[in-house]
């Protein structure tokens, strides 16, 4: 339909706000997408035949959206997009210099980062965002589980969020997932280095038409790019920062060592 109105990609993810990567997904299926962004796409493409409009909102409606992700409510559209990008890629590359990774995080760690928000929420939603990233956690089950590599600063694990007993836990979290995550801690050592800039997280994707996706989130928005020119330099990036952390077994020890510490 796109094509046959002389469309570009483009052009769609600017009508409905979103990456031009989530236009790819959508036409290539492994991605859904609202009736809403349907039903503006098809007005977009000139489709306004009623009968047929109404044919493909009832295929979207048991399309192959994350039906969890709906049913709790996550009503922003780029974490939505976040999540459809960490379950459909095939390596996840994550930086973290001052908090957990959330694909790593316990119940009880998540829990006091939503209670310290500065917008107030009430202990029903702070339960429904703790239960969607409990959720997230589930990519690594199943035989199409991604390569999962983090980079955690030694000021995450040294950070007191929740008090001592939450960080003992979630540092004993930690000690357990190296069975399915790669993970490197940067130590306070290590001195200037590749990640002063902060945070992010790098996806890849199992189909070669899907170009790498950086995404870097602030206060207000999460900002997605995926141009090779910007998803080149956060791969180095991230190379630079593997390379200045301590190695997985080193990672551990001061994970334990700064558990005792507690």
């Amino acid at each position: 339909m796109r094509e046959d109105a002389g469309r570009m990609p483009e052009e769609a993810a600017e009508r409905i706000g979103c990456d031009r990567s989530k236009i790819s997904r959508i036409e290539n299926a492994p991605l859904g997408l609202s009736l809403g962004e349907l039903r503006d796409l098809l007005a977009f493409y000139g489709v306004d035949d009623p009968n047929y409009i109404e044919e493909v909102a009832n295929l979207a409606r048991r399309g192959t959206e994350r039906g969890w992700v709906q049913r709790l409510g996550v009503a922003l559209p780029s974490y939505a997009d976040y999540i459809d990008y960490e379950q459909t890629a095939s390596y996840i590359r994550s930086y973290q210099p001052m908090l957990i990774a959330g694909l790593l995080q316990t119940s009880e760690y998540a829990r006091e980062l939503f209670r310290a928000s500065p917008v107030r929420m009430p202990p029903h939603r702070i339960d429904e965002l703790v239960t969607v990233r409990m959720q997230r956690q589930e990519v690594f089950v199943g035989d199409n589980a991604p390569q999962v590599c983090v980079i955690e600063g030694e000021g995450a694990l040294r950070g007191q969020v929740g008090g001592a007993k939450v960080m003992r836990t979630q540092l004993e979290h930690l000690q357990a997932v190296g069975d399915w995550v790669e993970l490197q801690v940067l130590p306070l050592g290590a001195g200037a280095h590749a990640g002063v800039m902060g945070s992010f997280v790098l996806f890849s994707f199992p189909t070669p038409a899907f170009s790498d996706v950086v995404c870097v989130e602030h206060r207000t928005r999460t900002l997605y790019m995926e141009t090779p020119e910007e998803t080149d330099v956060y791969t180095l990036t991230f190379d630079s920062l593997r390379s200045a952390a301590l190695s997985p077994s080193a990672s551990l020890d001061l994970i334990t060592r700064t558990k005792q510490e507690l």
